[in-house]
Order: structure tokens, then sequence, then C-alpha cells
């Protein structure tokens, strides 16, 4: 393979910024006033394309879910409306404190402003482990490099050993897992109810097997219009609980606009996976969506991803045939998650990743 100039260069500057194990921000901490060649990001990634004038994002309020049947029945429309035409909405009412909410996002914030010295002890390249911290998982790939550093734990399937945690975020860690696992299992619930099915049946065929936990930490970028947290993308999971702050720059495709997360205190964003998108036969969809950087101050946010990832189950996933019909034929053949994923890690994320599982 012949490498040019440039490409040699990109491949020094890679290896230095991974050598360094400060992250993203490293070098933000340093004083740097120019973006470095790695991260600036093509001009159809740049966040000044056109953004939505209008947010019509709901907020499905949950409280009674568990109480009142006639209100079950109202949230599961909501939820199945929300699903359907958007692929996010928030929810309220959730049942978890706020007081974990805030616990969890200044303990991700306590873990990125650790010592170097501590924290590069944490730094790891093989997104295989079960618990590591990055900037990112590709630095390898000729994608320019997203401007954000993460901290990654599988919590299930087996769970880690506590201790194999840091302790600065273990407890608040074990804990907002826990609550985030209890909820996703009720919204599992209500989607499955959305669709005609068993309550249970989501949670039946493994849909809350498994849970990723991933802490991420966007600093300001002295040149925001060149960098970008997290390029476009659809999760490759079941579903996506995620907390954020108010700092903004979350946002997702919706008819070809990009629309605003906005921040609701005590909300958590909801978002529909690809694999959710796939076995519910397009009924439900999976948005697109990106994380835009801004020169402000840093963003910080806690990702809860429904999925098994890597992880060899055996089960196997393809369109419900409860919601099939003669005009409504499987769109998808069957697959297992860890092909799901591995093919959708191979295509960046790309939304057109499903393509090769259709039918």
């Amino acid at each position: 393979m012949a490498f040019t100039g440039e490409t040699l260069d990109r491949q020094r500057e890679l290896k230095l910024f991974d050598e360094t194990k400060g992250g993203v921000k490293g070098l933000v901490d340093s004083g740097i006033t120019k973006v470095p060649h790695i991260f600036i990001q093509p001009p159809d990634e740049f966040p000044l394309a056109k953004t939505s004038d209008h947010n019509n994002l709901p907020v499905i309020n949950l409280q009674g879910f568990n109480s009142d049947p006639d209100r079950r029945k109202e949230i599961a429309k909501e939820i199945r409306e929300a699903s359907r035409t958007w692929g996010f909405f928030q929810v309220i009412n959730h049942e978890i404190p706020v007081s974990i909410l805030r616990e969890m996002r200044d303990g991700a914030l306590k873990f990125f402003n650790q010592d170097h010295e501590v924290k590069k002890e944490w730094y790891v390249t093989d997104s295989t482990k079960k618990i590591f911290y990055n900037s990112n998982v590709d630095l390898s790939s000729t994608l320019p490099v997203r401007w954000r550093d993460s901290f990654h734990c599988r919590m299930a399937p087996d769970p880690p050993n506590p201790q194999e945690l840091p302790p600065i975020c273990r407890d608040i860690l074990m804990e907002y897992s826990k609550q985030v696992t209890k909820l996703g299992c009720s919204l599992f619930e209500l989607i499955s109810e959305a669709l005609g099915l068993n309550s249970s049946y989501l949670k039946d065929i493994g849909c809350a097997d498994g849970l990723a936990t991933i802490c991420h930490y966007y600093p300001p970028s002295p040149q925001p219009e060149l960098t970008i947290g997290a390029r476009k993308h659809a999760d490759n999971d079941f579903l996506t609980v995620l907390l954020q702050d108010h700092i903004g720059g979350l946002q997702f495709l919706h008819q070809n606009q990009w629309v605003d997360v906005p921040f609701i205190p005590g909300a958590l964003v909801v978002n529909i996976g690809d694999l959710l998108q796939m076995i519910s036969n397009d009924e439900l969809i999976s948005a697109e969506h990106r994380v835009v950087s801004t020169r402000v101050s840093p963003r910080v946010s806690v990702a809860c991803f429904f999925t098994t990832g890597m992880v060899e189950t055996g089960k196997i996933f393809e369109p419900i045939k409860e919601i099939l019909s003669d005009e409504n034929p499987a769109k998808y053949r069957a697959t297992t998650m860890k092909e799901f994923v591995k093919h959708s890690h191979s295509n960046v994320f790309d939304k057109s990743s499903m393509l090769h599982f259709r039918i």
C-alpha cells in the first residue's frame, strides 16, 4: 500500500494524539487556539447546515402508566405516534429521581475532570473491552476525529464487578444503570402495547438483555464550525435513553432538516434504534442524529444503549410475525445482534447499513 505525504502526516498526527491518552479535553486544556487537521470535518458535516425553526418534539408524561389503565393506553398511543413520526421523544415523570440524574451528570463530569495521570489508567483503544475510556474508537479510520471523549461501561449482560469501575463515579454508575434498566423495561412494555402485542413481548425476545452506559464529554471548540461532537449516525440498538445537560448541541434529522433537542430539566431523551425499526418492520423509525460543537463550555451527556453489542447470545431477531400480513410482508431478513452491530460498525453507523438486511 502506497502512502502519500498527507496520509503519513495524518497517521503521525493520529499516533501522537493517541499516545497522549489525554483525549480532546487534553488538547483544550493545553490551550490550543486552532483545531488540529485530524479533527476538521468535511463541509457537509458542518454545524451551520440549515436547522428547523419549528420544534414540536413530543414530551410524554409517564405519570400514571403503572396505576391508571386508561392513562396507560393514552401513553402507549403517544409513544407509538412519536416513534412513527419522529423516532425521538422526551419523557418526564419517569420515576428516576432528579437527584439521581444530577448525581450521574456530576459523576460523569468528575471522571473527565480527574487528573490526567489518574484518568489515563482507563485509556484503552480496544472497544471490545467491557470498560474503557478513549476519545474515538475509530482513530485508525480515514474519517475526521470527533470532538469528544467517552467512557464506556458494558453493564449487561455479565455486569462488571463494582471494583472494576472508577471509584470517583462507581456508585452512581451502578445505581443509574439500574434505574435506567427499570425505565427501559417499562418503555419496552409500552412499546409492545403500542404495537398491539402482549406487554412483555419485547422483553421476552431479548430487547432488554443488554445495556451499555456511555458518558460523553464534548469540550468547547476554538473553531466549532470545523468540528463535530458526533457525526450523523443512527443507533444500532433497540432503544437509547439519554441524559443531557443544558448546553445543547444534540440534533436529529426530521424531514431533511436538523431539529434541536431542547434541554428540559428532569427529562430524559429517548430514541428508537435501528434494530427496533427492523423488528417492527418499519412501523417505528430510527432517526439519524448528531452533536454539534460549541465554543461556550463543555457538554456532558450519559447515553444508555439497550444492546448486547458484540456479545454472542445466539438470539435471532427478525420482523415480528404478529404484526406481519399479506399487505405488510417482512421487509428484513433475520439476523443476530452481533452480526447487525458488526455490519453497522463496518459502515460507520451509516443509516444505509440497514439496506444490507432488506429482503
